[in-house]
């Protein structure tokens, strides 16, 4: 009993870390935490008196379960059709609670996440493993069955899409919501060179409507495209649509909702004072499992 003690206590230190990995490599909160309870059960089924660093060896082990999980996603096609993004991961505008706060390190944004989505598998666990918690490729290249040199070329590759897709949001709160409330009352007012003038001329609109038909593109390109796009969400939206401030994975973004239900999801990313993504959740599903109740 004190052995079994003493390992759930060792288990328990490493489980917001474990848990952030996991994030990273699916995208899903309720996947993660399956993943993270995954490793447990094999943590206790194991003989762990040669493992000299258990957080290594947990990492490897939640590595190994997201892999097969990304595998087995791809095999039965599970991916719906068109843009499909990450569970965000919201808080309210003083910043996340302590149970969030590891799983947000390093501004692990929706926007680097979508890039995370479009990679292969084996990339993906070489990237995040390397780039994002420094495990080095001797570690890597058993869970990918790949030499090292081969697992350094899996991260690199990924390494090129990330740096060419992904943008790296300001740090600056205050300026985001700037940049961001500037970009809302535009909107608001029907202003299109108001909206113009705070978009990044490559920004792009993603938006995830769930399996269902979608009431507009899911993907739009352009300043000009984007404002257009705005401005008529702004017009049929209607009255009744409360608009809240939050963090949507440590940026600012908005949540909406009517009659006491969630709406949309909105996570922008700001990158040198203009905004350069919108990402935008509007699944009725998917936004009826998340926990608003921090922005109360």
């Amino acid at each position: 009993m004190n052995e079994n003690h003493l390992l759930a206590e060792g288990f328990e230190a490493h489980r917001g870390h474990l848990r952030a990995v996991a994030y990273r490599m699916l995208g899903s909160l309720s996947e993660a935490d399956d993943a993270v309870q995954e490793a447990w059960l094999r943590l206790s089924r194991s003989d762990t008196a040669a493992v000299e660093n258990l957080g290594g060896w947990l990492t490897t082990v939640v590595g190994r379960v997201c892999l097969d999980m990304l595998r087995s996603r791809t095999a039965r096609r599970e991916e719906p059709l068109g843009v499909h993004l990450p569970d965000p991961v919201i808080s309210g505008e003083t910043g996340p609670g302590p149970e969030d706060q590891a799983l947000l390190a390093d501004s692990v944004g929706l926007a680097l996440l979508v890039v995370l989505e479009t990679l292969a598998p084996a990339e993906r666990l070489a990237f995040v493993l390397h780039d994002l918690f420094a495990v080095p490729f001797d570690e890597i290249a058993p869970i990918v069955d790949r030499t090292p040199a081969a697992a350094r070329q899996l991260a690199s590759r990924a390494r090129r899409r990330v740096r060419g897709a992904a943008p790296v949001p300001d740090a600056d709160l205050a300026r985001q919501r700037k940049v961001v409330g500037a970009f809302l009352a535009a909107a608001r007012d029907g202003d299109f060179e108001g909206l113009i003038s705070v978009l990044d001329p490559d920004v792009v609109l993603r938006a995830d409507y769930g399996p269902a038909p979608a009431p507009a593109p899911r993907e739009v390109r352009g300043a000009a495209a984007v404002a257009d796009q705005a401005l008529t969400f702004s017009r049929l939206s209607g009255p009744g649509l409360l608009a809240r401030p939050a963090l949507v994975n440590g940026a600012v973004g908005v949540v909406s909702s009517r009659d006491g239900r969630p709406f949309s999801v909105l996570a922008f990313t700001v990158t040198d004072g203009r905004i350069v993504a919108i990402d935008i959740l509007a699944d009725p599903e998917r936004l009826s499992g998340l926990d608003l109740t921090v922005l109360d």
